[in-house]
């Protein structure tokens, strides 16, 4: 009886509790995304944070090598130049030192050698660390490598002048070819060198016109302005005249020169008369010449020239040229009235000749009648 006493409240508490709702799930928040998410990226913080504290140590110690590198290589380059120009300075007053550049253009060629060496330097140690910091970074070198092969190639084809002149450029200063004040021929032009580039070279021509030479079109530099220079002159004289007495004038002419400002310093050797460069048989030339300063012949020429026509004019001796002087023609050709013209001979002059008997005339031309 009992029994079915408690199966009847069993029954009857079922139905009660399956009218009562069922709880649901809970709907997310923004509060808890946040939170999840500053858990997830502590835990891949904390995950990697070994392996990107080595990867930043490892580029900070490339940047400082690469720095550190570079600032003393270019001390290096720096002490380098120095050095060289103290060399330099050392051989002024020597016997060396009409054989070498002025201060200034020394000065402005260690500059322009300094300035490309410290360029390249730089950019040879930049360009290696920008390349380990991107391999640091596991960044696949090899399409950037290929990209800019390809890129140097085009560059290369359609900029070919402009490096050939930048090679030249550099060539011609390690190798000091010329500078800054030279004279030089550059065969396309000539004149002053007023600037050296690495790219074009600029000269005043003798007008006052600049000329922008291009460096890579550039076959041959004459340098008129290195070393030393010959002055050259040629005397003219009658040929009758005492070539010792010639001679003895002009050596001291030379003599009389070489002791005046500013000669002395632009004559570097005594003048010197080296003989007949021709003979006429009218006239002759003697020849003179002298070394100078670099780019100083032209003015002693002309001096020269000034001082010899005096002196030989105070001695009596005539200076000719040509074309000759009428005192030097035969008296004949001198005086027309004394000469004739004689026709050359022939043999058709005499009709009895069998040149002339040979020849028959020519007949006049005959008109056709007129049909009327």
């Amino acid at each position: 009886m009992s029994h079915m006493k408690g199966l009847a409240v069993f029954w009857s508490a079922a139905p009660a509790a399956d009218a009562t709702p069922t709880p649901t799930p809970s709907t997310p928040t923004p509060l808890k995304d946040a939170q999840e998410s500053a858990t997830n990226a502590a835990g891949w913080v904390e995950e990697n944070w070994s392996t990107w504290l080595s990867i930043g140590l490892r580029i900070a110690l490339i940047l400082v090598i690469a720095f550190v590198l570079r600032t003393v290589v270019r001390r290096a380059i720096t002490k380098l130049i120095e050095r060289m120009n103290r060399t330099a300075q050392a051989v002024d007053g020597t016997a060396l030192a009409g054989l070498l550049v002025n201060a200034e253009r020394r000065r402005q060629r260690s500059a322009a050698i300094g300035s490309v060496l410290r360029s390249v330097a730089s950019f040879l140690i930049m360009g290696t660390a920008a390349l380990m910091i991107l391999s640091t970074l596991q960044i696949n070198l090899a399409p950037l490598l290929a990209s800019a092969g390809v890129a140097g190639v085009a560059i290369g084809f359609g900029a070919r002048n402009l490096v050939t002149d930048f090679l030249s450029g550099v060539f011609m200063i390690l190798e000091d070819q010329y500078g800054v004040g030279d004279s030089i021929d550059a065969g396309v032009a000539s004149g002053e060198v007023i600037e050296v580039g690495l790219r074009v070279t600029k000269l005043r021509g003798d007008n006052g016109e600049i000329w922008y030479v291009r460096n890579g079109e550039v076959k041959r530099i004459g340098n008129l302005s290195q070393g030393w220079a010959t002055a050259g002159v040629d005397v003219q004289i009658r040929a009758d005249e005492d070539l010792e007495q010639v001679r003895a004038l002009i050596t001291q002419v030379g003599v009389d020169m070489a002791k005046e400002e500013p000669w002395n310093e632009r004559l570097w050797e005594p003048i010197e008369v080296l003989g007949l460069d021709a003979v006429y048989l009218d006239s002759m030339v003697v020849k003179v010449t002298a070394r100078t300063m670099p780019g100083k012949a032209l003015g002693v020429e002309r001096e020269l020239r000034w001082r010899i026509k005096k002196a030989l004019d105070e001695a009596g001796i005539r200076i000719v040229g040509r074309p000759l002087d009428p005192d030097l023609q035969p008296e004949d050709a001198a005086n027309p009235a004394t000469t004739t013209t004689v026709a050359a001979p022939s043999a058709l002059s005499n009709p009895d000749s069998p040149q002339s008997l040979a020849t028959t005339p020519i007949p006049p031309p005959t008109t056709p009648p007129v049909q009327k």
